[in-house]
């Protein structure tokens, strides 16, 4: 089955097994943890609180942990692109770009990536989500994690 073009409202990547059935059931457990703790206070009642609360953020510290190493990745590769494709009275400010630019930036094409580039470094961009908005042939990216 042929997948939808990727563009700004769909770009999202939501893993259902992550999303849908792993954080909701850990959520569940805090509750529920708390729900019996309420009704029979006991030490072990306590300690199931917290590990509930512990495995909850393990998952979500987890994710924010490969998220960033992504950025990492991103950061490097866009950079690189930038090099190439900027032109060269440009390539000398490509370490004034933040993350947030950078990570935004991935999604334009080689054509529009000079431009609002250009548009970042002049502060008019200054977020990902603002640079995402304002790209009009979208870079796909499926991989992401």
């Amino acid at each position: 089955m042929a997948q939808s073009a990727q563009v700004y409202k769909t770009h999202r990547r939501y893993v259902p097994a992550y999303h849908f059935f792993v954080v909701p059931v850990l959520l569940l457990n805090v509750a529920v943890a708390l729900a019996r703790l309420s009704k029979y206070r006991t030490v072990y009642k306590l300690w199931e609180v917290l590990v509930a609360i512990a495995l909850a953020v393990f998952v979500f510290a987890a994710r924010g942990m490969a998220l960033r190493a992504q950025d990492r990745g991103i950061r490097i590769e866009e950079r690189a692109r930038l090099a190439s494709l900027l032109p060269a009275d440009a390539r000398g400010r490509i370490g004034e770009l933040t993350s947030s630019q950078l990570i935004g930036l991935r999604f334009a094409s080689d054509d529009e990536l000079p431009g609002l580039t250009q548009r970042c470094l002049n502060g008019e961009l200054t977020t990902a989500e603002q640079v995402k908005k304002e790209i009009k042939s979208w870079r796909e990216d499926r991989d992401r994690v």
